[in-house]
């Protein structure tokens, strides 16, 4: 993979982009594709964001979100841009398998591909692109990228947004180890540009419906088991519990982390049942690196501190074994 500055010479004329992110996309995921959306067409380029599955509702209202092609319900129409684009950027993903109905399609495509992503282990597959684990997000990357190419300037309130919602959630509202001295001048520099910082936290945060709030305290009440001589919470989720709150996957976001914020608790994880597979996502404060963990037991990866996998067991089997091994780590 050549640096990223290596593309630049492509952008200098009007280009067909076709810019993709990961399966449920999440804020940094949404806000580093609209962010780069809005910058590369400020340049006169056509863009076209698509995701492979929907956009959580509290996202909804970022600047864009409505233009964003969805291939589980526009598939013949993605295929057309996708086939047509002259460069394919892929953000907040390190393997084409991370967006799932999109990997057949992106290995076998023809075109150059570039890379914005801060995840472990980028697959050798993209010509050009940056891959940085010490970025607090890949909203922060692109912020990096738009500045590389001499366009602080291009970057107005929309743009500004689309970037501080991706930071912020992907640090936990800036309070993750990630968030270095440069994200705080990041967000002072998008402050000046018109950012409503407050807005951004109630539309994320404070917008729940109360259907959502409902489901919230089931979770915490019936869901959530600590287990304190592991330091370890871990909160499990059927698809009947999901169809009591007809829950979305939006209202899924965040609910991992509430385990920690319990005194002496050091890593979270929730078991998630979905159609064909379990899902699993890993918390963890300090020391414990749950990207080893879901790498060595679940078939999956991500950050030290935040991290996924995935188990092909059963519901049952699946929660079974995690609390099987919990005797294996030693969360400090």
């Amino acid at each position: 993979m050549q640096p990223i500055q290596e593309v630049l010479p492509l952008l200098q004329t009007p280009r067909k982009i076709f810019i993709t992110t990961h399966h449920k996309p999440d804020g940094d995921a949404v806000g580093s594709i609209l962010a780069l959306h809005h910058y590369l067409t400020a340049k006169g380029h056509k863009v076209t964001p698509v995701v492979t599955s929907e956009i959580p509702d509290f996202l909804m209202w970022l600047d864009g979100a409505d233009d964003v092609l969805n291939f589980e319900t526009q598939a013949e129409q993605v295929e057309k841009c996708l086939a047509n684009a002259e460069l394919i950027f892929c953000l907040d993903f390190n393997h084409f398998s991370r967006t799932k109905f999109l990997e057949a399609q992106l290995n076998a495509s023809t075109q150059p591909k570039v890379l914005i992503d801060h995840h472990l282990f980028p697959a050798d597959v993209w010509n050009y692109g940056v891959s940085n684990t010490a970025k607090s997000s890949t909203c922060e990357m692109v912020y990096d990228f738009i500045n590389q190419c001499g366009d602080n300037h291009l970057i107005n309130k929309s743009i500004a947004e689309c970037i501080y919602t991706g930071t912020m959630t992907d640090t936990g509202s800036f309070r993750f180890p990630v968030t270095t001295p440069a994200v705080h001048l990041m967000v002072a520099d998008l402050l000046g540009k018109g950012l409503n910082h407050s807005k951004v936290h109630e539309e994320v945060y404070d917008s729940w419906s109360e259907k959502r709030m409902q489901f919230l305290g089931y979770v915490l009440l019936e869901k959530m088991e600590i287990f304190p001589q592991y330091k370890a919470g871990l909160i499990s989720l059927s698809r009947k519990d999901l169809k009591l709150f007809d829950v979305t996957t939006g209202d899924l976001e965040g609910l991992v982390n509430y385990p920690t914020s319990i005194a002496n608790i050091r890593f979270a994880t929730m078991i998630t049942e979905r159609a064909d597979e379990m899902k699993l996502s890993f918390r963890s404060k300090g020391d414990f690196d749950v990207n080893d963990f879901a790498r060595k037991y679940f078939n999956g990866g991500g950050h030290f501190n935040a991290s996924g996998g995935r188990s092909t067991s059963s519901f049952i089997d699946t929660v079974t074994y995690f609390k099987q091994i919990l005797s294996d780590i030693h969360p400090r």
